[in-house]
């Protein structure tokens, strides 16, 4: 059956990189490099799978440029050899299956939590712009499950700067096609820009300008390393997630400036995530989110970048935004765990019908049996062409 998805499957210019169709597989946070936070068989078989199945470009779960107490056990990371070569046989997997692969940096901020093995191990404070908890968190697999704890007010920002600069580096050992900063989800380089989470009285605090300075800051590091058109950012402007948002008229202001700031370095790509529920935490009765349309507020500001649009998208929506040229193309999350060949699917008209389980979106800790990991994971099957 040929596709009526004819905007979403034209191939795409990246500055140097030409990606086979918009079907962009979003970074997926699943939590299965056990038993640490090395890159193993079952992650390289699992993007491997997703090249095969066609996507444009594959953005790999958050990648931690450093040992962080996160959420999610095994979390993979980027800041040492091992890791490096572990990544780079992903990254020749997928580029022999004629994918593009970019690494999402990592950086948790103050929703890591200082009791967490990794965190501990580390010998690392849980670092925050401010000494200002988020509300929620739950670390199951910490006694009590406890939640986010008050991080420790980042004396000098240059220090994660600089691990942010290395991890950029190591990507590139690695083999991958590109970065992208995790600027969004309330993590930190979202904590920066956000008042409610920022409340430092430095270059780093107070203005929108001084604000933005941390993850641009950033920017202008990886794109030192990588090049202006292989270095993107991801950014969530409703906020919502880890107890991040502000008034409407601030917000807009914040993320107008940022955006149009990083769209003047002419990255590859910007992404954004606009607002749906499932990433709106309710506190003492209220959603925690600024509710705005994040698309039509935003999109003027991206003049020279690429623009990818994530956030509960269907490809019928997707397509009809290509078309009228609204976004470029378009990241699709849960709809790729429970379909490895998605792009195939969609360019074949084959049924996007596999029901994803909730339950298997992220790893159960080391202790797992490495086949029960794979339950959920790599075990979706493909459609029979």
């Amino acid at each position: 059956m040929a596709s009526t998805f004819t905007k979403l499957l034209e191939p795409l210019a990246v500055g140097p990189l030409t990606l086979r169709n918009r079907v962009v597989m979003s970074a997926l946070t699943r939590s299965r490099s056990v038993p640490t936070n090395v890159p193993n068989d079952l992650n390289l078989e699992y993007y491997a799978q997703r090249a095969r199945g066609g996507a444009g470009l594959i953005t790999t779960e958050g990648t931690l440029i450093c040992q962080q107490g996160t959420e999610w056990q095994n979390a993979p990371g980027i800041w040492n050899q091992d890791q490096v070569a572990a990544w780079k046989k992903i990254t020749d997997a997928v580029h022999a299956e004629g994918g593009v692969i970019f690494t999402q940096l990592w950086h948790l901020g103050r929703v890591s939590h200082p009791d967490a093995p990794e965190q501990k191990a580390s010998g690392m404070p849980v670092y925050g712009p401010s000494s200002i908890a988020a509300r929620g968190g739950k670390f199951r697999f910490l006694p009590g499950e406890p939640g986010y704890a008050t991080p420790v007010a980042l004396d000098d920002p240059s220090m994660l700067i600089n691990m942010y600069r290395q991890a950029a580096i190591n990507a590139k050992e690695a083999g991958f096609d590109g970065v992208e900063l995790h600027a969004a989800g309330g993590h930190l380089v979202h904590q920066f820009l956000d008042s409610t989470s920022n409340k430092r009285t430095d270059a780093y605090g107070g203005s929108i300008e001084n604000r933005a300075r941390f993850g641009f800051e950033i920017l202008k590091e990886l794109v030192s390393i990588w090049g202006s058109k292989r270095v993107a950012v991801r950014l969530s402007p409703a906020g919502g997630y880890n107890d991040v948002g502000m008034p409407l008229q601030e917000n807009i202001d914040t993320f107008r400036y940022f955006i149009s700031q990083a769209d003047d370095l002419d990255l590859g790509y910007i992404c954004l995530v606009r607002y749906f529920p499932l990433l709106d935490p309710i506190f003492d009765g209220k959603r925690r989110a600024t509710k705005h349309d994040v698309l039509e507020t935003y999109r003027p500001c991206i003049k020279k970048s690429t623009l990818i649009l994530n956030g509960d998208l269907t490809p019928e929506e997707a397509n009809q935004l290509i078309a009228a040229k609204k976004i470029d193309a378009a990241a699709f999350g849960i709809l790729w765990i429970s379909h490895p060949d998605l792009a195939k699917r969609i360019e074949h008209g084959i049924p996007i019908d596999a029901k994803p389980d909730p339950k298997t979106f992220y790893g159960s800790g080391p202790q797992i049996p490495y086949e029960e990991q794979k339950k959920g994971y790599t075990d979706y099957p493909a459609a029979q062409l």
